[in-house]
């Protein structure tokens, strides 16, 4: 059953336990510790391309300016520095998302090598599905279909864990990743669109997904994505009960639509609590905005207490009709100058 948000007392008594499960084990120091002691990091201006090889294979080619070039090499040129990838179980299954394999494992794997080749950061989307998952779909893979919840605890962390090292074992591996796409409402459910959100169950998938991608790789950062970019009662009801079951994690991920999502306003008020509340990084990990609000949207993240916004992810920028920022024959569109003047004028705020 599902439970109500919780209230100011009991949030006071969760961000203590919050604060007691992001604390180090004996003898390694805490994730803010070795903040400090890292190097600038620069704000993330990322894509989620993960339609490009279908595109590619339906003869699109990019261009710049009337100039033939890679996509990534696009991109990048314009200020992109991250890219984005989602990755179904297996496409190919009854039901799945591509008889062709795309978003699949080896697709996945050319896909990283390039973005590796090019010098971009990595986030790696598992929607632990063989389709899309998002939050009113949330199908178990199908090879997973008649699995106990605790057999589904053991294939998932085969499954990330696995991913990983064959991302690795060839020099591409994530820089971070999602266990869960838009997980808002759970993952895993029954039935495609059968909703369940069982805490215990819930928090222990997490866990054995994030086990996974840690024994992998080690210096893989973790994120939880969420869809409620301007809902804080919400946001703060998930990452309460993930925080009672001490699930650990990095990065809090939200998506921002503002047919979904509300104002702006509504985002900073969300971003900026969830930056004090629970101490973690923030991403908005997927976005479709227009105009000045991409600049405002990315200023808000880049503004977030602390040092607390590491970025933001346009949602497909070279295929979704209505914000995109190539034209369907793979054109660049003069909407994607922005992106260059924010990573210039970030970039010099930076170094004074």
């Amino acid at each position: 059953m599902r439970s109500t948000p919780t209230s100011t007392e009991h949030g006071l008594l969760l961000a203590l336990i919050w604060a007691s499960a992001a604390a180090a084990e004996p003898g390694e120091r805490s994730r803010d510790e070795a903040k400090a002691a890292a190097p600038a990091r620069a704000f993330i201006l990322g894509a989620d391309i993960s339609w490009v090889p279908q595109q590619e294979d339906e003869g699109i080619r990019f261009s710049d300016r009337g100039v033939r070039k890679d996509v990534l090499a696009i991109l990048k040129e314009r200020g992109f520095n991250w890219i984005r990838l989602r990755i179904f179980h297996d496409p190919t299954a009854k039901g799945g998302y591509s008889e062709k394999g795309y978003c699949g494992l080896a697709q996945t794997v050319r896909m990283a090598k390039r973005i590796k080749a090019v010098g971009m950061g990595f986030l790696l989307d598992f929607h632990c599905a063989d389709t899309w998952a998002d939050p009113g779909h949330q199908p178990k893979p199908a090879a997973w279909a008649s699995l106990s919840p605790a057999d589904i605890a053991k294939a998932l962390h085969g499954y990330t864990r696995d991913t990983v090292a064959e991302l690795k074992r060839q020099g591409s591996s994530p820089d971070m990743v999602q266990v869960g796409n838009e997980i808002s409402h759970g993952f895993l459910w029954p039935e495609p669109k059968k909703y369940r959100l069982e805490w215990d169950e819930i928090c222990g998938w997490l866990k054995a997904g994030i086990a996974g991608v840690r024994e992998a790789d080690p210096s893989v950062r973790i994120m939880l994505h969420l869809a409620c970019g301007g809902q804080n009662a919400e946001s703060r009801w998930f990452l309460d009960n993930v925080a009672a079951r001490k699930v650990d994690f990095d990065v809090i991920g939200q998506s921002y639509y503002p047919k979904w999502h509300g104002t702006l306003d509504g985002l900073k008020a969300n971003l900026t609590d969830l930056a004090a509340r629970y101490g973690r990084d923030i991403v908005v990990v997927e976005y479709s905005v227009t105009g000045t609000d991409v600049r405002g949207l990315n200023d808000i993240v880049r503004g977030l207490p602390n040092g607390r916004g590491l970025g933001t992810f346009i949602w497909e920028p070279t295929k979704w009709e209505g914000p995109a920022l190539f034209e369907s024959d793979g054109s660049t569109k003069p909407a994607i100058d922005v992106y260059r003047r924010m990573a210039d004028d970030y970039a010099r705020e930076s170094r004074h």
